[in-house]
């Protein structure tokens, strides 16, 4: 029987705010997540339809407190909580939560690489907002003041 845990788990990545360790069981991505630094994915699933996840999650929490906004309500998982996302979410977590969480490979490829993208394109524009301008929403460049 394949099996994987945390200490085990193939792919190890550091993202700054959160440590994702996981690894694929046949067709099921598995993601030990720890949450460093509070803050929503939001911002890195524009994009995607609705703007939102569209790969279904079960997992549970083990430490912590996980915030998920759907178009039409808010829920929020606890420590000691099992969860389903249903498709067209965006999350939310805050500084010490703990989760592990099971997905469609598949699916879960299409959010990682819309984040990887949200995520490059706000590492550019942190660089240039560092050298002094940002451009806005129309392409257009704007002077900023970096303190």
């Amino acid at each position: 029987m394949p099996r994987l845990s945390k200490d085990s788990a193939p792919n190890v990545q550091d993202v700054g705010p959160a440590v994702d360790q996981g690894g694929d069981l046949d067709d099921i991505t598995v993601n030990f997540v720890t949450i460093r630094q509070s803050h929503s994915l939001a911002p890195l699933l524009r994009g995607l339809p609705g703007d939102s996840c569209q790969c279904p999650h079960w997992g549970y929490l083990f430490a912590g407190k996980i915030t998920v906004s759907y178009a039409d309500h808010e829920e929020t998982y606890l420590a000691g909580d099992a969860f389903y996302m249903t498709p067209g979410h965006t999350t939310a977590a805050e500084a010490g939560t703990e989760f592990v969480m099971f997905s469609p490979s598949d699916l879960l490829a299409e959010t990682e690489a819309a984040i990887a993208k949200g995520m490059q394109e706000a590492a550019q524009n942190e660089a240039t907002v560092v050298a002094g301008v940002r451009q806005d929403d129309d392409n257009q460049l704007a002077g900023v003041l970096v303190a």
